[in-house]
């Protein structure tokens, strides 16, 4: 719970700073009308309201997606970046290639990696990589995640 804290904490202290260096950067006066306009926006910017709707976009960012979720609705999802957590089920990898799947509390993925190889059955891992649906038959779907970075949470 602590170290949710801590993330929470770090994302608002990203965003409290970049509030203030939206709100402090100066417009030059142009006379125009629409400067004077911008520049109360930018002051509008800086209420409290705005201040956590920024935090929870950015909490939103970083979210992870449930294997359930990305089979369920692979048109949605596919082409695009995704993160999955989940613990290795079964792996397989030679010369940096490797291939393994992530299983979460709601389904099985397979992971292709092309230059970290692949991770020990049974670590816990997370996934960033691009959802590719293969093709989809009645209810079943084949799916590969295309890994971009992993982590080990």
């Amino acid at each position: 719970m602590s170290a949710l804290r801590g993330a929470v904490g770090l994302r608002a202290s990203v965003v409290a700073r970049y509030w203030r260096i939206v709100c402090e950067t100066q417009i030059p006066r142009t006379g125009a009308s629409h400067m004077s306009t911008m520049r109360r926006g930018l002051r509008r910017l800086n209420s409290p309201l705005a201040f956590v709707a920024a935090v929870l976009l950015l909490a939103g960012c970083a979210s992870t997606t449930p294997i359930r979720q990305l089979l369920d609705d692979p048109g949605r999802y596919d082409g695009k970046s995704v993160q999955i957590k989940g613990v290795v089920k079964e792996s397989a990898g030679a010369f940096g290639l490797g291939t393994y799947q992530v299983q979460d509390n709601t389904g099985t993925l397979t992971v292709v990696s092309q230059s970290n190889g692949a991770p020990r059955t049974g670590d816990r891992i997370g996934v960033k990589g691009v959802f590719q649906a293969l093709f989809t038959l009645g209810s079943r779907t084949l799916a590969v995640l295309r890994e971009q970075s992993r982590s080990f949470p």
